[in-house]
C-alpha cells in the first residue's frame, strides 16, 4: 500500500512507509481552529523517519513556555502538511487533510472538546476528552499502544 499526499498547488509531495492508513484524531482547540480555518484538524501521529518530503518545504517555528513546535508547509501554496515538536521528539503530526485519500482517514479520537464548535455532535462511542489527551489514552485510542 501507497500512502501519499501533498500540498493544494502539487508543489509538495510526501509519501509515509508504513502499511495501513493511520488513524487520526480532530484536535478542536483555538489553535487548531485559527490554523486550519474550520472547526478542528484532523492529524495523525507517526515516527518521523516514517515521512519522505520532496519539494520547496518552508518552516515556521513557534516557540511557547514548554515548546518550539515546527510546522512545515509548502514554500507556494503555504499548505500545512506535518509539525514535529520538542515535547514528542522523532514524531511526526500529519495532517490528515493533506493524504491523497484522506476520506479514508479514520478519526479515532478527539481532543479539546471544551472548545469544540457548538453546532457539532461528537460520535458517541469515540473517545474524547476536554482538553489534551493523556499520552497513553491518546497513543490506545489511535492504535499506537
Amino acid at each position: 500500500m501507497s500512502i501519499a499526499g501533498g500540498c493544494r498547488c502539487g508543489a509538495v509531495r510526501y509519501t509515509l512507509a508504513i502499511e495501513a492508513m493511520p488513524r487520526a484524531y480532530a484536535c478542536h482547540c483555538l489553535q487548531c481552529q485559527t490554523w486550519s480555518g474550520s472547526a478542528f484538524s484532523q492529524q495523525m501521529l507517526m515516527p518521523e523517519d516514517r515521512l519522505s518530503v520532496a519539494g520547496p518545504v518552508v518552516l515556521y517555528e513557534l516557540t511557547t513556555e514548554d515548546r518550539t513546535s515546527r510546522q512545515r508547509m509548502c514554500g507556494i501554496c503555504h499548505t500545512r502538511l506535518y509539525n514535529t515538536n520538542t515535547r514528542r521528539p522523532g514524531v511526526a503530526v500529519v495532517r490528515a487533510g493533506t493524504l491523497d485519500d484522506s476520506h479514508l482517514v479514520d478519526v479515532a479520537a478527539h481532543i479539546w472538546v471544551k472548545r469544540k464548535q457548538p453546532w457539532l455532535t461528537l460520535p458517541e462511542n469515540t473517545p474524547s476528552w476536554p482538553e489534551s489527551a493523556p499520552p497513553v489514552e491518546l497513543a490506545a485510542a489511535l492504535g499506537l499502544g
